[in-house]
């Protein structure tokens, strides 16, 4: 079995030392041919020489480590316009953005919402709907977010 949280406090460690922050880590697939996704992110945005960076570390560490049995493809990118929210500190770092959130359970019958991020307090995502009002939604209640891309 991998350890997919080694392989998260590797890729922090390597992003930090290098000035970037890490967003997320997948890993996907098999045994056969997994895929390890790497997103990285910094204030002025990531370079093409900031991804080769990090997969130069990463792929060196992770071979000598063992971690992922098997043959592997390693991907490291930015996380994107429409990138994923994943932790509390996204939901303030993007508040005034534009999201749309999954929900596990429903809301009024509702398992989509899109809004504009408010911020988060107390264990709980802040959504302005417009018309629909201020919700409050307990984060563990959120299965996917991402960020919607406004033009």
């Amino acid at each position: 079995m991998v350890d997919v949280e080694k392989i998260r406090t590797m890729a922090e460690r390597v992003a930090s030392s290098e000035g970037l922050a890490l967003v997320d880590v997948e890993l996907k697939g098999g045994q056969a041919n997994a895929l390890l996704r790497i997103y990285i992110d910094k204030p002025t945005g990531v370079s093409h020489a900031d991804c080769q960076l990090v997969s130069e570390q990463m792929s060196a560490m992770l071979d000598v480590e063992d971690l992922i049995p098997g043959s592997y493809t390693l991907e490291v990118s930015s996380p994107g316009l429409d990138r994923k929210l994943v932790k509390a500190s996204d939901f303030v770092h993007f508040a005034g953005r534009r999201a749309r959130l999954v929900l596990r359970e429903p809301l009024a019958s509702q398992k989509v919402l899109e809004g504009r991020l408010v911020g988060f307090e107390d264990g709980r995502v802040r959504l302005d709907l417009g018309e629909g009002g201020l919700k409050e939604l307990e984060l563990s209640n959120i299965q996917k977010a991402r960020l919607v891309v406004e033009i």
